[in-house]
């Protein structure tokens, strides 16, 4: 991750007016002190992605999209520090912004959109696998979905209720997590399950993925950190032992853009907040109930 800072473009970068920023899991772990509370980390800039209009540039302003210039609606990502007014970042991590999404959807593209991505790389999903999705409504979740329907992938998704209708009009099947999932899944898919990804981490998604999935290389966990190796499964994120993908999260960027354009691919907003109440977007965000991405309007 880059450190931004509020100041005039240097070599390569840009500055942005942020018009919102998207808060993701890990900006509630530094906030609370889940990471570390020592002082001398303070001030602890918080923010990884935004969306915003670019208001200066440096004549090498170079993003992965060709040359960025004053006026252009752009995306941030792999930043520090994008609850603010103002970020000034390297170029390249910035990309054009699409019109199909405004600011806040924007915002919270990126992060779980490659997260997505790379998790369907590493499991290997193509054309006409049926996939099993825990926690498909999710943020992560909400993004699999998409990307592996328009890739012609069935999805069966797990999730609560109140998110099935959601996920139907996604194009997923959902079905309830807890006790009976293994049976309730086999009735669904009675040819069997190709991959598994796993975006809740707990016991259940994990036993029930081993027992329908007898391949561990198409079996993928984001949350599973102390079950993982023990029962041979692909860790991916930012954990220890885990799978970062960089260069598949980094190329995926501008594929996610095309997707949007083509209309195969939105952001779900379940709610914003002005950026002077960010503790409170904070504190909704631990409770990881909402139905899409939180985002800060400057």
């Amino acid at each position: 991750m880059l450190d931004a800072v509020n100041a005039s473009p240097g070599p390569g970068q840009i500055t942005v007016a942020i018009r919102a920023a998207a808060l993701n899991p890990i900006d509630y772990k530094l906030f609370s002190g889940f990471m570390g509370n020592d002082p001398a980390n303070l001030p602890l800039p918080l923010g990884s992605e935004a969306a915003g209009v670019v208001t200066a540039v440096d004549s090498e302003a170079t993003g992965p999209a060709g040359p960025v210039t004053v006026g252009d609606e752009v995306i941030i990502s792999g930043v520090s520090g994008a609850y603010a007014d103002e970020l000034t970042v390297p170029a390249a991590r910035a990309i054009p912004k699409p019109a199909e999404l405004d600011f806040a959807q924007a915002s919270g593209l990126l992060l779980t959109g490659g997260t997505a991505w790379h998790a369907l790389a590493v499991a290997g999903v193509k054309a006409g696998d049926t996939l099993l999705l825990h926690a498909a409504g999710g943020g992560v979740g909400l993004m699999v979905v998409q990307l592996a329907r328009a890739r012609g992938v069935r999805v069966i998704g797990t999730a609560s209720a109140g998110r099935h209708e959601q996920l139907r009009s996604l194009g997923a099947e959902p079905i309830e997590y807890g006790p009976g999932l293994t049976d309730r899944v086999r009735s669904l898919a009675p040819d069997g399950i190709d991959a598994v990804i796993d975006a809740v981490g707990d016991d259940e998604a994990v036993d029930v993925s081993l027992e329908l999935v007898p391949d561990r290389d198409r079996i993928v966990t984001l949350a599973a950190f102390g079950r993982a190796a023990e029962a041979g499964i692909k860790l991916l994120g930012g954990g220890p032992g885990a799978d970062p993908g960089t260069d598949i999260r980094e190329a995926s960027r501008l594929e996610l853009v095309k997707l949007v354009r083509a209309g195969q691919l939105t952001v779900t907003v379940a709610r914003t907040y002005p950026l002077s109440e960010a503790a409170a977007a904070l504190t909704e965000l631990s409770f990881g109930h909402s139905a899409g991405k939180i985002a800060l309007i400057p």
